[in-house]
């Protein structure tokens, strides 16, 4: 359901930094990650907006890309997008960074 793409192509966009909205800063495994909402650039979707999660490391680590969900936020405006993922409680980002982590 979700995908890591933590890939070490620095030219592939996902290796990117976080650009999105910052939804909370959590704790997982001794480490603190920030969590951003990403919108999509779907230029075939005109009548929704689309978003993923994103997960970067606060600690800004040198080698440890970004982590990223699926889409999985989609809603009519991007005020219902953001409405939506502020509504995730932190237990539901942990369980959606552990998806994305490669272990």
């Amino acid at each position: 359901m979700t995908e890591s793409n933590s890939s070490s192509d620095a030219t592939e966009p996902a290796a990117a930094s976080p650009t999105g909205h910052h939804l909370a800063t959590l704790s997982h495994e001794g480490r603190f990650w920030d969590v951003y909402v990403e919108f999509d650039d779907d230029p075939r979707r005109t009548d929704s907006f689309g978003a993923c999660l994103c997960f970067s490391p606060a600690d800004g680590e040198e080698g440890l890309a970004p982590l990223r969900t699926t889409t999985i936020l989609i809603e009519p405006s991007y005020e219902e997008v953001l409405y939506r993922a502020r509504s995730f409680e932190s237990h539901q980002l942990v369980a959606l960074l552990r998806s994305c982590t490669p272990d």
